[in-house]
């Protein structure tokens, strides 16, 4: 491929990397209609794929469960891990929830909505009264 392919390409990557950053992550977690994968990038540079589980709003911050798409070195394939939204900065970033207390009490909301989801629903109807 000649350079000036390869400098058209890395213009046009560059342009799309600054349209995703200009979206504020709360819009996206908070879109009930967004089926596409959350993309994140680490430390490294490495852009990694989630699934978006759940957004659980707690002690007034909103945190969100994401189950890794890509292989991420020391998690298993059926973890999933805890972020916090961060709104300190524009626009609004993932960050991993470093106190573990917090998580496991994350995932205790999370688990709590899925069992309450879960239970039969009462019959609110009342029966007719015979005779009438």
């Amino acid at each position: 491929m000649d350079k000036k392919k390869i400098q058209k390409i890395e213009e046009l990557s560059n342009e799309v990397d600054k349209e995703i950053s200009q979206f504020d992550i709360l819009d996206v977690i908070l879109d009930e209609n967004n089926t596409e994968p959350i993309i994140l990038e680490d430390d490294k540079g490495n852009r990694l794929s989630f699934e978006q589980v759940a957004v659980i709003p707690y002690n007034e911050k909103v945190y969100v469960i994401l189950k890794p798409i890509d292989k991420i070195e020391n998690i298993a394939d059926d973890e999933a891990i805890v972020f916090f939204v961060d709104e300190t900065v524009k626009p609004s970033m993932l960050r991993v929830e470093p106190d573990e207390a917090i998580a496991v009490k994350i995932f205790d909301e999370y688990y709590d909505l899925v069992e309450e989801a879960n239970k039969p629903k009462k019959d609110t109807k009342k029966g007719k009264k015979e005779g009438k």
